[in-house]
This record gives C-alpha cells, sequence and structure tokens, in this order.
C-alpha cells in the first residue's frame, strides 16, 4: 500500500475511529473527514500545476495542516522532502535546490525560498484549501530519484551538509509495520505527537505508526513538546503509549509527580534516536508507573531497526536496544553494527562517495559499535566518530555519561573532546544539576573516579542549564566542543 492510501484504507476499515486529536480545541478529526482532507488536498495541488514525480518541501510544526500536506502530497505522487521549520531561510533555500523542489508546503507562509516557491496549506474544519503555484518542473531523476520513491529525508548530522535518503513506499509500509508489530499497537491505542514529525522517529514512530493501526494521535496544544502542557495533553488523548527522545523523558522527570494521574494509561514508553542512559530509565519507570521500552533505528533504516519487547526482562530493558524487529543485523569484525532488510534505503541521492563508504552488499553500515548475545539482543557501545582516543586510550562518552547520571544530582549530562597537548585528546563533560544542587567538580570526579578506570574520568566538567541539541532530540557534542574546548 502506496503512502497516500494509508488514511482512506483505514477509514474504510474503522469510519467511526479518531483519527486525530487537536488538544489546544479538544476537537477530534475521525479517519473519515481526515481521509477526505487527503483528497481534497491531492486534487488541489495537482490543480496548481504539480505532477506525479515532483518534488516538494513541506515545513510546519505538529499541526494537521503538516498531516495533511504530507498525505495529499503523497496522494497525488508527489515526493515530499520535510523541513525543520527552526532551519535558517538559507539552509532550506540549499536542500530546496539541491532537490530541485517545485515547491514548499506550508501552513505559516514567509518569505518564498528561490526557486522554491510557497504553497499554503490551510485546514477549516472538514475544508482544506490550497494557494499558490509552483516553480518550473525540474528532473527528480537527474539526482536518482525514482517512481518508488515517497519522500527524502535529510540526516541530521552536525557537521558537513546533510545527506538525502530516498524512502520508498515499500520501505515505508515496512517501517510502519515494524513499529505497529514490536509494540502490538491496536486501533484502542493512542499517543501524543512529542516528537517532531518533519524528524524520522515523529513520523514513522509517532504519526505514521499510529495511523496504520488505526489509534489515535494527539497534536501537542503549541504544535511541539512543552512540559506545561504535556500531561494536559495525555488526558485530552487517552494516551496509551509515548515515544520520545532522552532529553525529554529527563525534563519530565522535573514534573512527572504533578502529572501522574494523566499517565495512568500508559502502558509502555519509548526511547530512541538517542542512547537512554539506565539510571534515567529506572527514573522514568518509577515515575510513570510503566515500562520504558528502547528502541534502535536511523534515518538510513527508515528509523526503527531493533526494539526491545514489553515482556523483557529488566536486565534487557535498562542495558539494550532490543532484537532486530524486521531486519537483518550483524557485527562487523571492527565491531560496527551492520543493518540490511526492506527497510533499508539504497544508498544517497546524489552522492556516489558517500554512499560506497555507508552501503555495500544490501548492508548498512551505521558507523555504531555494538554486541549481540546469544538471545540476537543488541547492546549498543557508542559511535565509532564520538570515541575519545586520551593517548591511545578509547573512552566512549556514554559509558562515562552513564556513570554521571547515576549521581543523584546530576539531571542530565555530555561528555565530549576537547584538545589536550599531551594526550592528544582529553574528556570533558558538561552537566545540567536537579534544582538547588550545588556544583561541585570535584565530587563529580571522585564519583566517577570510582566507577571509571582513571583515563575515563573527566578532565573538566562544568556546569550548564541546557545542553545543546540536533533537531532529533541527540546531544550536539560538536557544539559543546567549540563552546567550551
Amino acid at each position: 500500500m502506496k503512502l497516500g492510501e494509508l488514511v482512506a484504507h483505514i477509514a474504510t476499515t474503522t469510519p467511526d475511529a479518531v483519527a486525530l486529536v487537536v488538544t489546544a480545541e479538544n476537537r477530534s478529526i475521525t479517519y473519515p473527514v481526515l481521509a477526505d482532507l487527503v483528497e481534497q488536498a491531492a486534487t488541489a495541488l495537482l490543480d496548481t500545476g504539480l505532477a506525479g514525480g515532483d518534488v516538494v518541501g513541506l515545513r510546519a510544526p505538529n499541526t494537521v495542516a503538516y498531516i495533511v500536506g504530507l498525505l495529499g502530497a503523497a496522494r497525488a505522487g508527489l515526493v515530499v522532502a520535510p523541513l525543520d521549520p527552526a532551519l535558517p531561510p538559507a539552509e532550506q533555500q540549499d536542500r530546496m535546490q539541491r532537490l530541485g523542489a517545485r515547491a514548499v508546503l506550508t501552513d505559516t507562509p514567509t518569505t518564498a525560498l528561490d526557486g522554491a516557491p510557497e504553497i499554503a496549506v490551510s485546514i477549516d474544519g472538514s475544508r482544506c484549501t490550497v494557494s499558490g503555484a509552483p516553480a518550473e518542473g525540474g528532473d527528480p531523476s537527474a539526482i536518482g530519484l525514482t517512481s518508488d520513491d515517497a519522500m527524502v529525508m535529510f540526516t541530521s548530522g552536525t557537521t558537513g551538509k546533510p545527506k538525502m535518503v530516498p524512502w520508498t513506499h515499500e520501505a515505508l509500509a515496512a517501517a510502519m509495520h515494524n513499529v505497529v508489530s514490536a509494540y502490538g499497537l491496536r486501533a484502542d491505542d493512542a499517543t501524543v505527537a512529542v516528537m517532531p514529525m518533519f524528524h524520522g522517529h515523529g513520523l514513522v514512530a509517532g504519526l505514521l505508526a499510529t495511523l496504520s493501526s488505526g489509534g489515535t494521535l494527539g497534536l501537542p496544544a503549541k504544535a511541539r513538546f512543552s512540559a506545561h502542557t504535556f500531561f494536559d495533553e495525555l488526558a485530552a488523548t487517552g494516551a496509551t503509549w509515548l515515544t520520545a527522545v532522552p532529553t525529554i523523558y529527563q525534563v519530565l522527570l522535573d514534573v512527572a509527580p504533578a502529572g501522574a494521574p494523566a499517565a495512568a494509561r500508559l502502558r509502555f514508553l519509548r526511547s530512541c534516536s538517542a542512547p537512554l542512559p539506565p539510571a534515567v530509565a529506572q527514573r522514568v519507570k518509577e515515575a510513570f508507573g510503566a515500562p520504558v521500552l528502547p528502541a534502535y533505528g536511523m534515518t538510513e533504516a527508515t528509523h526503527q531497526a531493533c526494539a526491545v519487547a514489553a515482556t523483557a526482562d529488566t536486565e534487557t530493558r535498562l542495558e539494550t536496544v532490543g532484537a532486530p524487529v524486521g531486519a537483518e543485523l550483524r557485527i562487523a569484525e571492527t565491531g560496527e553494527v551492520w543493518l540490511r532488510g526492506p527497510a533499508v534505503a539504497r544508498g544517497y541521492l546524489n552522492d556516489p562517495a558517500a554512499t560506497a563508504a555507508t552501503f555495500g552488499d544490501g548492508w548498512l553500515r551505521t558507523g555504531d559499535l555494538g554486541s549481540v548475545n546469544d538471545a540476537g539482543v543488541l547492546t549498543l557501545r557508542g559511535r565509532i566518530k564520538n570515541i575519545i582516543n586520551r593517548g591511545g586510550e578509547k573512552i566512549s562518552p556514554e559509558r562515562v555519561e552513564d556513570v554521571l547520571l547515576a549521581h543523584p544530582d546530576v539531571v542530565q549530562a555530555a561528555v565530549f573532546p576537547v584538545p589536550d597537548d599531551k594526550y592528544g585528546e582529553q574528556v570533558a563533560t558538561v552537566v545540567v544539576l536537579r534544582t538547588g544542587a550545588v556544583f561541585d567538580s570535584a565530587s563529580l570526579q571522585a564519583f566517577c573516579a570510582s566507577k571509571l578506570a582513571k583515563f575515563e574520568v573527566p578532565e573538566h566538567i562544568s556546569p550548564i542549564t541546557e545542553l545543546p541539541v540536533t533537531a532529533k532530540g541527540s546531544v550536539d557534542r560538536n557544539r559543546l566542543g567549540q563552546l567550551f574546548g
């Protein structure tokens, strides 16, 4: 089934089911209404002069217009490239030019990008209107797009130009199935879209997996995550599960007790897109009264590749990212995790060198270090590119962070390398402390020394009020190196 047919299919099988809850308005949208909005959008987009195979950008927060724009464009046979609304206009323009996009769909028109004019998508109740016109057509095949492609996602790396990953209709169908089957999602399940839908985590696990299961998705009052409104949104949606990055769970730990009644229906909390320290997972479980289930995925694998099952024991939940779901996994001689399966992308668009370095013989070389036990369960050991080389000693930042987060005063921690004349690199870290805690670098170093090898103990520890993060919620280590290096 193609992406544009998803909602119409569910509308015929469960016509009374609620697809979306607009929490700010306490308004529900059923699957038939959503399907009709998608059909209106598809017709209107083709009427602007767009044609099947054309590339369009999509820039909007977590709103009804984003969902209708995405599925309407897919229904019209367009290839959609989501954009982070917070990206500088120059970066948005560069991405659209690289793709040869004919337009950018948006619910908040601003300034049209050169070569990619804006087309406004507006939703008023059960009516969708589209206004604007596209630029002259380009040639999508020139950058390697095919008729099988539904979307293009940009990698979220913090260095170099983001790479373009094509997602086919087949890969998206497999990705949705992988999430639904891993957690047994049903039509009576509901969640809140706390992750941005311009990123694979929020798009595949939050939006598409929910819709493919016939479940309900709550849209946040501010169209993005806010700890202040989160528990009201849980209650309004009747949420039974949640998917988020560790940084969101760490933020929620400060407010969870006040919102505990609204979380009572949650049967599990999924964590993905960044490593979840065991100490944080345990605190989240205690605060929410539901198991925390880590998952592992990446853009090149159309999001999820491994997941911890709800039936897993405590050690598996705290120490691993689970077994492969819909994918085959192997550990290379170097310790690198390799993946292949129907959801793994074929390569990068218009970048043969990067494709050759990352993909080969159907395998995706993830750049992650890991090991697999006899049950096929994967334990991650860190990112190859994150490893700190201190005089020949290789140090995993994630390991040091796990230790720091076990300290009762530490709410968040990030470890990164800084230049050192003697050792080449030294271990540095920043920490976010709990409210009222007093920063004491020597005490934190002593705590680390009791659990780590001497060369792993951070040489420099600095307090910080908030960690810089990438668009997907991962810690931006490169930014920290610039600030504290």
